[in-house]
């Protein structure tokens, strides 16, 4: 697929709660075809010790207004700097990187698991799957009911449940700990912190479930050459900013 370096336009900046925050870009041309589980790399001027581009997920296209979506959570210097950003700004955006999910040519029954930023890429997922006839199951996690994001927006695209660790909205306890996984699906979508996506692996494989995992290692260019983001694989070292950043459970060395 065909990478873009372009100059996108800040259309909104909005505050999610006090630790994330949804950022709309649009272009003056339409934007390229992007898939679920790609990932924009976001240039930060003007920030003293921010020299590398910022990986993000493609978090939603929406194709009406022509405006790419990225889930932002500020956790140092270049998210915090992307927090003030406002609308009319340029932003320089190599895109769009990376493979994607593999979406079933026939109707599946599917879960699509998410943690904390992590949710990111399921909400573009969960709209092709929806275009395909294919009506998921999202099953989101977060710390408390004020770390669970965009809610209504994954519910325009299938049926929602939620977990929460404190207990303050959705079933207490952890994702892998929700009554929804009694269920038989036949395919399972994860993309969250690496021991949840680990206990998700291990659920899929116990019970034979086909799965991949969004992984989120550090990806300094998003080209494959500075080999920050390598990760073992039964193939040997894999970079997952250009294989990835989904990989089939099967294909990860996790000791699991």
């Amino acid at each position: 697929m065909k990478k873009y370096m372009s100059d996108l336009i800040v259309t909104a900046n909005t505050p999610l709660n006090n630790q994330y925050f949804l950022l709309k870009l649009t272009s003056k041309e339409t934007l390229p075809a992007m898939l679920p589980g790609q990932f924009v790399e976001v240039l930060i001027d003007d920030c003293s010790n921010v020299f590398l581009r910022r990986p993000l997920s493609v978090h939603f296209v929406d194709k009406t207004s022509n405006e790419l979506w990225l889930l932002v959570q500020r956790i140092g210097k270049g998210t915090e700097k992307m927090s003030t950003w406002q609308a009319g700004q340029l932003v320089n955006v190599l895109y769009p990187l990376g493979n994607s999910f593999s979406v079933p040519e026939k109707q599946s029954s599917v879960l699509l698991i998410g943690g904390g930023v992590g949710v990111a890429p399921l909400l573009l997922l969960g709209d092709y799957l929806k275009n395909k006839a294919i009506v998921p199951v999202f099953l989101l996690g977060a710390r408390s009911k004020s770390d669970l994001l965009m809610l209504e927006e994954f519910a325009k695209y299938g049926t929602v449940y939620t977990t929460t660790e404190d207990g303050t909205y959705g079933e207490k306890g952890f994702v892998t700990q929700h009554s929804i996984l009694q269920q038989k699906f036949d395919k399972i979508y994860t993309c969250g912190p690496t021991p949840m996506m680990k206990a998700v692996a291990a659920y899929s494989l116990k019970n034979n479930i086909s799965c991949e995992a969004s992984l989120e290692n550090t990806m300094a260019c998003g080209i494959g050459v500075c080999l920050c983001c390598v990760q073992d694989t039964t193939d040997g070292h894999r970079c997952v900013c250009t294989d990835g950043p989904v990989f089939n459970i099967k294909d990860l060395k996790w000791q699991i």
